[in-house]
């Protein structure tokens, strides 16, 4: 997969898509695909990102919650004690988890390993940190 319309379409087939745009789409990641019994779902956003105009990236991120509504030393701290697949950032009034990978030679597995890491990790942030399934 070398091409961000080869991983739309990788997307589309395989993850249930919420909204699209050029470069973005959006997924309900669901959990119960894994487990059964676990009937949560974590929204993630994959964009399109491109470094100094010529070097295209894929991001993964997931909304956990808003800023103003959590401890974020706290949170930051779980994050790097818990986590190896992603970071946190505010964006706009959210807390989201993220992971950036380069788009050119990008092998599947270097996609969906840290997707469904990241996803995870973020609804389990999003239950600890805001005590629900809200994103």
């Amino acid at each position: 997969m070398a091409t961000w319309r080869e991983l739309v379409q990788y997307v589309r087939e395989e993850y249930e898509v919420i909204s699209s745009s050029d470069d973005e789409i959006r997924i309900l990641f669901n959990f119960e695909e894994f487990d059964e019994d676990d009937e949560r779902t974590q929204v993630v956003i994959v964009a399109r990102e491109v470094l100094d105009a010529k070097h295209e990236w894929v991001q993964i991120a997931s909304p956990v919650g808003t800023a103003d509504k959590v401890d974020l030393r706290a949170l930051l701290t779980e994050i790097g004690q818990s986590s190896i697949a992603c970071g946190a950032a505010i964006m706009g009034d959210h807390v989201v988890l993220r992971h950036s990978l380069p788009l050119k030679d990008l092998d599947i597995h270097e996609f969906t390993d840290p997707l469904e890491l990241l996803a995870g990790t973020a609804d389990q942030i999003e239950e600890m940190f805001f005590g629900g399934d809200n994103y």
